[in-house]
């Protein structure tokens, strides 16, 4: 087996339809609910707090997916090299912006609630901004870079791996952008999980509102998991075999898996949306009317405006 044989061919296949009938709606939902998100954010709350800046962030990164998908599925055979490198890198940022954001939250979270008076000192929204920013920098720059060096064989054919070399590029991103930020997800969710268990023992009639919260934890890392752990899976399948010399029939069926799993990996826009909301209503009743010794300083923060779980 030649390893720069080139085995993808960019044409319309069965997958290109079922992206299609998925993206449509989720092209729809997505903006119209991460539109809703940002008004609400940015104009309907009057104080700025830790968890806003985080938010918006989100809703930003989540409502340019919507977008960029649009695009994905026009422009799969794009002419121009720089357009697609353009393209490529945006989509990569959106996706990779959204798990490093909703991890950040999640340490946040996770600050907050254990170490609350320390949290006072260390949290603002001024620094939560500065975080962002500079997350948006490196993602940019770092994603950015990454495509320029990629290798393609065939520079026509946009979001598709072409070249038969192992990426290691593709490796990296899969474990610093997902399976770390994975492992950090879990370790403060468990944690938190822990510490509100702990609550709703100790004030049997707060057990309901608690229990609240911990169903909330449990969905968003349900959500994170089944967005992002198949397609970050595929991704080192397609490392190993392209690593081994698979034969083109399996690559083939690698890159079907790879497309399957992108397009659940891309509804995550539209399910973050749903949890803003899912969040604002349930999430503010259950962490505002806790006992003050861990959340009675998110009262003099936010009032009753933002919610602490995403």
């Amino acid at each position: 087996m030649n390893s720069g044989q080139n085995c993808i061919v960019c044409n319309h296949t069965y997958i290109d339809d079922i992206q299609l009938y998925v993206y449509i709606p989720v092209f729809i939902i997505g903006v119209i609910l991460n539109a809703l998100a940002l008004r609400v954010f940015c104009c309907k709350l009057s104080k700025w707090t830790e968890t806003r800046v985080y938010m918006v962030n989100l809703a930003i990164a989540d409502c340019l997916i919507p977008f960029n998908l649009s695009f994905k599925l026009i422009l799969k055979t794009a002419t121009v090299d720089t357009l697609c490198l353009i393209l490529e890198s945006a989509y990569f940022i959106n996706r990779y912006m959204s798990i490093f954001l909703i991890t950040i939250t999640a340490v946040d979270r996770y600050i907050t609630i254990w170490y609350p008076f320390k949290a006072k000192q260390v949290r603002s929204p001024k620094k939560s901004a500065l975080v962002c920013g500079i997350l948006w920098i490196l993602m940019v720059s770092i994603l950015w870079l990454t495509k320029r060096l990629d290798e393609r064989d065939d520079p026509g054919c946009c979001f598709k791996k072409t070249s038969r070399k192992a990426s290691k590029s593709v490796l990296a991103s899969t474990i610093w952008g997902f399976f770390i930020p994975l492992i950090i997800l879990s370790f403060c969710s468990i944690q938190i999980t822990r510490k509100l268990t702990k609550k709703k023992k100790s004030n049997p009639q707060e057990k309901k509102i608690i229990q609240k919260s911990i169903n909330i934890i449990s969905a968003n890392m349900a959500v994170f998991i089944i967005c992002f752990l198949p397609i970050n899976i595929a991704n080192i399948i397609r490392f190993v075999a392209d690593y081994m010399n698979a034969t083109c029939i399996t690559i083939d069926n690698i890159e079907t898996f790879v497309n399957i799993a992108g397009t659940i990996a891309n509804t995550n826009c539209c399910l973050d949306a749903i949890c803003y909301y899912f969040v604002n209503k349930e999430f503010q009743e259950a962490t505002l009317d806790l006992a003050p010794s861990y959340f009675s300083f998110y009262k003099q923060s936010s009032g009753n405006e933002d919610s602490e779980i995403m």
